[in-house]
């Protein structure tokens, strides 16, 4: 091997053993607005779970009518509308869980999320469960990452065990 050669293999190596933290430490940060807004959503601090998304459009969609809000204050609109659900249909002390994220893709400043959770609640009193799944579009913004869009995917629900 040339010089150069081990100079250019070199090079490589170290770029290698410098790209590897940095991938994983985006990927642990690239959850944190997703954790966050849950458990702000648990706290009933919706100051703070407004504080994740990205400036901008943004999408959810969710299993109650009417299912897709989007536009800038589609977070908002979001939230009025899982009150109004929940006052209608008697559900209470409503919280989600969520673990380890099942699949993280990031493309430069843009991520894709898949995280399970299950979000438990009382419906009329009675404790209901319903295991699913959190997909989240992000944009890495000046202060981080932040989200873009969101949908909830979960089973039918069932009362809890």
């Amino acid at each position: 091997m040339t010089k150069f050669a081990r100079k250019i293999a070199m090079a490589l190596f170290v770029g290698a053993l410098m790209t590897a933290p940095a991938f994983a430490t985006g990927a642990a940060d690239v959850t944190a607005p997703i954790r966050q807004f849950i458990d702000a959503f648990n706290r009933g601090d919706t100051k703070t779970a407004f504080a994740t998304y990205a400036p901008g459009d943004i999408q959810i969609i969710d299993e109650f009518a009417p299912h897709r809000w989007f536009g800038p204050h589609a977070p908002q609109d979001w939230a009025a509308a899982y009150d109004k659900n929940a006052q209608a249909t008697g559900v209470t002390d409503g919280r989600v869980t969520y673990g380890t994220p099942t699949r993280i893709e990031i493309e430069g400043n843009v991520a894709y999320v898949v995280m399970p959770t299950a979000y438990l609640y009382k419906e009329h009193g009675v404790a209901m469960a319903e295991e699913g799944q959190v997909t989240a579009v992000l944009h890495h913004e000046a202060s981080g990452w932040k989200m873009n869009a969101w949908t909830w995917t979960g089973v039918k629900p069932h009362k809890a065990k």
